[in-house]
């Protein structure tokens, strides 16, 4: 028997969509064409909306679909997250409670997380003020340095990883010179002495020494490491690019997504770096290969004279409204399962706190490098992704300093499988899913072999005369 559809339960959402509009149920009703008591009987959550009634709304009230999404689950982990802490004396919220709350009320459930998080800073300098200084300092830094990153990497969260004005201004500049006539280096590096009279140099690592780009207002010179390959070549001169030629458009992003005075140095990198992507991967031009091609990322690194690394981020900005690709999320992890990158076009959820979990193969990708390994993983919440992991080298190395290596894990909703050139060949109703965890701390998944720290908020419970798969048991 096929799977059930699920029933779309958006009563909290559409209350607040009528009382936006300044509606009443009554009016509301004679909009969309249905009695009031129907209206009230959804927003009571008494009655499921059909779909055919969700797709009228829309074109009644001109609003993105997307919005009545009823999961958001990168929200629910993160408050699932904090309601574990024990300051809070709860001993276990079952999942559907905190997706009621997640759905009843985003905003307030967004400020719960707030609130926690400035708890959380408090106990920190609290806890600082109790060890030697030199050991608090370094805490009180930690924390200065950890919430720009946060706060950055929430915005791109909240935006689906897709900034339209940066986007459109890449494809404009791509258009006008042409990025694809040409090696796209010679082609960026043209523009760079043409239109503002720049030379781009390739210096030896001995002089260059840990810096990758340095830009020499005076000289007129964009200085880059020979340690760099092509690809990372063309992207800093692309990066450049977008400071000397749209910084106001970047200024403009910044103050519009108000970030704090500590987050906009970080936020202009993030955007600019974005904008180079873009232009070196023009939207229309890229999502249409992506397509064509499967999403074959290292078919379309070599058609766009991009890295592996590069090209699967830029797979996670395919998101314009008229014409999205596969909502991918993206994570870069090193080979202790530190998280360094994170970005998510759909709803995989990342914890703030700790790394993956070791059932990943994103983990095992160390042990084959450069082979991209696949697998169908499966959250405690039930939700089922295809995952694409492979090891990659950051930048080239030498005998005394070898490369780096880094894991990329790229993946999207199975449902999403057959467009991927990686699941051609598997019949992936008969895979049996691999159950995985956000990490061992918030996963209370028992008997796990793979779990390196007990589950925030449980109960441990130590025998002298049984020993357990796992180390930890719990209660």
């Amino acid at each position: 028997m096929g799977k059930r559809p699920e029933k779309i339960v958006i009563g909290a959402r559409l209350r607040r969509l009528r009382q936006t509009l300044g509606l009443t149920q009554a009016q509301m009703a004679q909009d969309i064409g249905v009695s009031s008591s129907y209206i009230n009987l959804i927003e009571a959550n008494q009655r499921p909306i059909s779909a055919k009634l969700l797709i009228r709304l829309t074109e009644v009230y001109d609003f993105n679909l997307s919005q009545f999404s009823t999961k958001d689950m990168q929200l629910q982990s993160d408050l699932e997250a904090s309601l574990k802490d024990p300051v809070f004396g709860l001993s276990s919220i079952p999942r559907s409670e905190i997706e009621d709350i997640v759905n009843a009320s985003p905003p307030i459930a967004r400020a719960l997380l707030t609130l926690y998080e400035r708890y959380r800073l408090l106990a920190l300098n609290k806890a600082s003020s109790q060890i030697s200084l030199s050991d608090r300092d370094k805490v009180e830094i930690l924390e200065q340095s950890a919430r720009p990153v946060e706060e950055v990497r929430a915005y791109f969260h909240a935006q689906r990883n897709h900034i339209k004005s940066l986007d459109d201004a890449a494809e404009q500049l791509a258009e006008e010179i042409g990025i694809w006539r040409n090696e796209p280096q010679i082609v960026l590096s043209d523009r760079l002495r043409e239109h503002h009279g720049f030379r781009v140099r390739i210096l030896p690592h001995t002089v260059m020494g840990s810096q990758l780009r340095s830009f020499d207002s005076h000289r007129k010179h964009l200085n880059l490491s020979e340690l760099m390959d092509q690809p990372g070549r063309r992207f800093q001169i692309a990066v450049q690019l977008a400071f000397l030629e749209f910084s106001d458009l970047l200024d403009k992003e910044i103050d519009s997504a108000a970030f704090s005075l500590e987050a906009r140095s970080l936020a202009k990198i993030s955007f600019a770096n974005y904008f180079a992507a873009a232009l070196l991967m023009p939207y229309s031009r890229f999502l249409t290969a992506c397509e064509n091609l499967k999403y074959d990322v290292e078919i379309l690194g070599q058609r766009f004279g991009t890295s592996y690394e590069q090209t699967a981020h830029r797979l996670t900005t395919l998101q314009r409204p008229d014409a999205r690709g596969i909502p991918f999320f993206f994570v870069r992890v090193d080979r202790a399962g530190n998280i360094s990158k994170r970005f998510s076009a759909g709803k995989f959820h990342f914890s703030k706190f700790g790394g993956t979990c070791p059932l990943w193969n994103i983990h095992s990708c160390f042990e084959n490098p450069d082979r991209v390994q696949t697998q169908i993983v499966r959250m405690s919440d039930g939700t089922t992704y295809f995952s694409i992991s492979r090891t990659v080298s950051r930048y080239s190395g030498s005998y005394e300093q070898p490369s780096t290596k880094m894991a990329i894990g790229l993946g999207c909703d199975l449902a999403y499988a057959s467009r991927l050139i990686y699941a051609r060949h598997l019949n992936v109703e008969a895979i049996t899913p691999t159950e995985i965890g956000v990490n061992c701390y918030l996963c209370e998944k028992p008997e796990c072999a793979s779990r390196a720290f007990a589950p925030l908020n449980r109960t441990l419970v130590f025998s002298e005369r049984d020993r357990r798969m796992s180390i930890f048991d719990f209660s």
